[in-house]
């Protein structure tokens, strides 16, 4: 599940409304985790669902606002503190998920099944398709479909999204969009750095970035691609590579004392701070990273 599990274990990755380790918490039975991290959104759907069939159970939920223009057989679960203007919901094919103290604001349009959770807020405007997650404390804009954003990472502007797994703590600038489907049409095959070999992934896998890595505006990132942990993407010309290796600054390598500053400055903007133990954590990967050479993708 790499870069997926550098700073935390497959449990606490989230797919659907949840972590596994939440839902064992919660007495929710567990899903079976995938092996890699393309699979999370192939099943988000399903597991959307699968939370929701749990988390719904004898819970009280806020009535749809009389301003929200809703159609479709399915409900509408929203918990308390949430907000909710003047959006458009759709659950003709499922039902959507609005967590504690979400913002939905005016001219969103969302289409379930799909969750957006604790926290968030889905920008003006954007569009937001089945089988996405918004995981607590994300901030969305653009199009976005079939994706998962882990928690506490942005997407805010306009750009398209889909197919992905975004990890915590990341930024996609604005105007940044990531290819999900080749133009010949057939299988992606995405880059394994450790084996130095393509996996195939199915017809359709967008991006998959590591925690705390984020993107400059109107980056265009090809199918597949891969970023790993603690990158800053920016300065390629036309298509990113399809594998960014870890702590890569634009076309060199970051400097530990920068990119611990960064991580400090970016939890910051959303009122938390990095403890000791996080700080120590990233040091030790990147020494460790620059000791093991990885394959390069030459393709």
């Amino acid at each position: 599940m790499l870069p997926l599990t550098y700073l935390r274990p497959p449990e606490d990755l989230r797919s659907g409304i949840l972590t596994q380790r939440e839902r064992l918490t919660l007495g929710i039975p567990p899903i079976l985790l995938p092996s890699l991290p393309w699979q999370l959104v192939a099943r988000n759907a399903e597991t959307i669902l699968h939370d929701l069939k749990h988390l719904t159970e004898g819970q009280a939920f806020i009535p749809l606002p009389a301003h929200v223009r809703h159609s479709g057989i399915h409900p509408v679960f929203i918990e308390p503190g949430a907000r909710l203007e003047h959006c458009i919901l759709n659950t003709t094919d499922g039902p959507i998920w609005i967590g504690r103290n979400a913002l939905i604001m005016d001219g969103a349009m969302l289409r379930g099944p799909l969750a957006v959770c604790t926290n968030a807020v889905v920008k003006m405007g954007a569009a937001i398709y089945p089988g996405t997650t918004i995981g607590p404390h994300c901030t969305v804009g653009g199009e976005i479909k079939n994706s998962i954003l882990m928690g506490w990472s942005n997407k805010a502007h306009d750009g398209y999204l889909g197919d992905a797994v975004i990890g915590y703590w990341c930024n996609l600038g604005a105007g940044t969009s990531a290819s999900n489907v080749k133009n010949s049409g057939g299988p992606v095959r995405v880059f394994d750095p450790k084996t130095g070999i393509h996996l195939e992934a199915g017809a359709k896998c967008g991006l998959i970035m590591g925690d705390f890595s984020r993107s400059a505006i109107n980056t265009s990132f090809n199918t597949g691609t891969v970023v790993g942990m603690c990158c800053s993407v920016h300065g390629h010309a036309g298509l990113t590579p399809s594998y960014i290796r870890n702590f890569t600054f634009g076309d060199r390598r970051y400097r530990i004392e920068n990119l611990l500053q960064e991580v400090r400055n970016w939890m910051g903007f959303k009122g938390c701070q990095p403890d000791d133990a996080l700080l120590e954590t990233i040091r030790n990967l990147y020494l460790r990273d620059a000791e093991n050479p990885e394959h390069t993708d030459k393709k």
